[in-house]
């Protein structure tokens, strides 16, 4: 199980490396997880885009009718969306999933270059190197932005999308001076430095989540904040809590021709059903839909209702 393609990325090598070990454990829960993520990683390729060497991995059916573009969102990786996959690849729709630079598996951007326009721009160079054409969007948090910007850009042949817990956030200039500040220093100078997986998952339980999540969905949560590079972390936040994106928000959305559905859940206390209805209406083609007992994580917390609102998508406008 696990085979390297080549090439690949050295984080990538690393924890193959890691996840052999784990294999050979007496602990068969421990075993299981690890053969299962090996598993998965049979389905993982690279490609140059940029000049770095970009992870995605991509399942089902080859032939398959409809194809499924999943984007992660701000401090994540391809695994979050690990279970929407299996669900979608049983169905019988092929699904890609990659990792943006500087996150997961791909190489970090030694020029440090992590804003919408620079990601866009890959996802871009990402879908004519795959050659995909005639598919759907799912993207997470932060990968709308990255998802709007190139449907605005690039000519494409998207079908659909569907956007979980994004919103359009209340933003001034007190905002858009603090928030910056005070997400990264949780975040680069707290989350990262941790080297057990608990405060991780209590911050996410009390501040993110409202589900209990399993306990190998919470090591995959844990793991991308290892993965990701801090200058993402750090530009990223300025560039979307900067009253200048807040201001072109609107003009994206509304500029879309395609299907969107806005997905929120009634306990996120970032991305309110109240922000995403927001954005919902500023759409001529958006609909809407806020999930009960639900909070900022609904990969994770509910993987099952994440993936009946993709595959619904996804037959709605085939």
């Amino acid at each position: 199980m696990g085979n390297i393609p080549d090439p690949s990325s050295e984080k990538f090598r690393n924890y193959r490396e890691k996840l052999l070990i784990r294999q050979q454990s007496q602990n068969s829960a421990e075993k299981r997880k690890a053969e299962y993520e090996l598993s998965l990683m049979e389905n993982s390729h690279f490609v140059d885009v940029g000049g770095l060497l970009h992870h995605y991995h991509d399942s089902g059916p080859r032939d398959a009718k409809e194809t499924v573009l999943l984007i992660h969102g701000w401090d994540c990786w391809w695994m979050w969306w690990h279970h929407v996959i299996n669900a979608l690849n049983e169905q019988g729709i092929r699904t890609v999933a990659y990792d943006m630079k500087g996150h997961g598996w791909s190489e970090n951007d030694p020029a440090n270059h992590y804003h919408i326009d620079h990601f866009a721009r890959d996802l871009d160079e990402l879908i004519r190197k795959l050659e995909l054409v005639n598919f759907h969007i799912a993207a997470f948090s932060f990968g709308p932005f990255v998802a709007l910007d190139y449907v605005n850009r690039y000519p494409n042949t998207v079908k659909s999308m569907v956007f979980f817990n994004f919103g359009f956030l209340p933003n001034d200039e007190f905002v858009s001076k603090v928030a910056p500040a005070t997400i990264n220093f949780v975040f680069n100078n707290m989350m990262r430095k941790l080297t057990w997986w608990l405060p991780a998952y209590m911050f996410a339980r009390l501040v993110l989540a409202k589900n209990t999540v399993m306990q190998h969905d919470i090591m995959i949560g844990f793991e991308s904040l290892g993965f990701c590079a801090s200058e993402a972390i750090e530009q990223t936040t300025t560039q979307i809590t900067a009253l200048e994106t807040t201001k072109m928000l609107p003009q994206m959305v509304q500029s879309v021709k395609v299907p969107i559905l806005f997905v929120a859940g009634d306990g996120d206390a970032i991305m309110t059903c109240e922000n995403a209805r927001k954005l919902q209406e500023m759409s001529s083609t958006g609909s809407y839909v806020c999930v009960p007992q639900c909070g900022h994580l609904i990969t994770l917390e509910l993987p099952d209702t994440a993936s009946e609102l993709v595959l619904q998508n996804v037959r709605t406008n085939s």
